[in-house]
């Protein structure tokens, strides 16, 4: 099987959890590695950062210019026309990459998906699909934009979610955000949602934030 080209970190030399970070568009892997020192966890957490490259192709909203991306973006309005085949590619090869945890011996309950605004968006059609328990999802300055048509798998029907969004943020705007919620909340889920004083970007509040999530999760 071929994979998705990933960044791995880890966190310790005993390994009992995973955590899938999806980049934003037209960034890739490396974006978010620098962020694993600056979560402080415990040495005690024994985590592997899986941190995948995204594919290279045509961005129609970037004047059909290759770049690294999930998927293909039409339209920039709040609706966000999307390729609706992309995503859902890319998130099959997310399912990929959880098993392929799985079969290094990680179980499902101790992986989150993670991802930042195109990569989140990603990540909730891959997340809230997939059909054995997750630990958690994790999505920052993203939407949802496959709200309306993702099928929920059963597994994942108590899923804990964690959404952070800026309150400044010109390129995904916090409304996007607030639906993601809305959304989830149509389909029974009780997501956390918090909020920065910041533009499309990630804080070193949030940074805190994030780690504190990720040892009540994967303590």
């Amino acid at each position: 099987m071929t994979y998705l080209p990933c960044e791995i970190v880890e966190t310790s030399d005993t390994i009992d959890s995973a955590v899938i970070w999806l980049h934003g568009l037209g960034a890739n892997g490396h974006d978010f590695v620098p962020i694993v020192p600056e979560l402080k966890l415990p040495e005690s957490l024994g985590i592997r950062f899986v941190f995948p490259h995204a594919p290279s192709i045509a961005v129609t909203i970037n004047g059909g210019m290759v770049m690294p991306a999930w998927y293909d973006i039409f339209e920039m309005s709040l609706e966000r026309k999307i390729d609706t085949a992309q995503i859902l590619a890319s998130s099959a090869a997310i399912h990929q990459l959880i098993e392929r945890e799985i079969s290094n011996g990680i179980a499902s309950e101790r992986i989150i998906l993670a991802g930042f605004s195109q990569g989140g968006a990603v990540c909730y059609q891959a997340a809230l699909s997939y059909d054995k328990p997750l630990a958690g999802l994790m999505t920052m300055s993203t939407y949802f934009a496959t709200d309306k048509s993702v099928t929920v798998n059963a597994a994942n029907r108590a899923l804990p979610i964690e959404i952070f969004h800026g309150t400044h943020d010109p390129v995904v705007p916090e409304a996007m955000g607030r639906h993601a919620v809305a959304a989830l909340q149509s389909k029974n889920f009780t997501p956390q949602y918090k909020t920065y004083p910041m533009e499309h970007a990630v804080c070193p509040q949030q940074i805190n934030d994030i780690s504190q999530w990720l040892q009540q999760r994967l303590g």
